[in-house]
């Protein structure tokens, strides 16, 4: 079922890139980073075959996907506001702020270079208001690094650019568990307290 739902996203971003060129690749990231669950380990390998084809230029392709990332980025940290509402009352909601306060920026920058985490790490950055221009300046700069080591594997290996999703996708897993455990352990730890 996961792996059918995979070979849908990868046939969507690999038809969009081949049929808009650099927009597919912006438009693309920018959606990763809105949340949207396009995977960018497809998105910038994929892109990176395509320089080794002549097709797309290297720093162009890793520019457009940062600033798709950047982006959609933008628009996570400006709908985050409209949900403070429904979490301010929680008891972790100052620890979270003050950590935010004090690591935001910079949490924005390492983040864009972990699976998973980095499509998320705007949401809290806008909940919480971190400086926009500061935020988004750590974010262009994290996103440009993160293109750029997505893409050269695809220039590198060309044709077999393929290579790379699966050992990013152990990554993803990791990531994946450690936040679900996170999750569980903050839920019970909520609940638990309140009874």
């Amino acid at each position: 079922m996961i792996a059918d739902a995979l070979e849908i996203i990868s046939l969507f971003v690999l038809n969009a890139i081949e049929t808009w060129g650099y927009w597919g690749v912006f438009f693309l990231m920018a959606l990763e980073s809105a949340n949207i669950p396009i995977p960018s380990e497809i998105i910038m390998p994929f892109s990176g075959y395509l320089v080794s084809t002549g097709v797309f230029d290297f720093w162009t392709v890793v520019s457009l996907g940062a600033l798709g990332n950047l982006v959609g980025s933008l628009v996570s940290y400006s709908v985050a506001g409209y949900f403070k509402s429904w979490v301010e009352n929680n008891h972790h909601f100052d620890q979270a702020k003050a950590w935010i306060a004090k690591y935001g920026v910079a949490a924005a920058f390492w983040s864009r270079m972990m699976p998973i985490v980095r499509t998320f790490v705007s949401f809290p950055a806008g909940l919480f208001k971190v400086p926009i221009w500061r935020f988004a300046i750590f974010t262009f700069m994290g996103s440009f690094i993160w293109s750029a080591i997505l893409t050269y594997p695809g220039v590198y290996w060309g044709e077999n650019w393929e290579i790379i999703e699966p050992i990013f996708r152990k990554f993803d897993l990791v990531v994946a568990v450690l936040l679900a455990i996170g999750i569980i352990w903050g839920l019970k730890n909520h609940f638990g307290k309140k009874k």
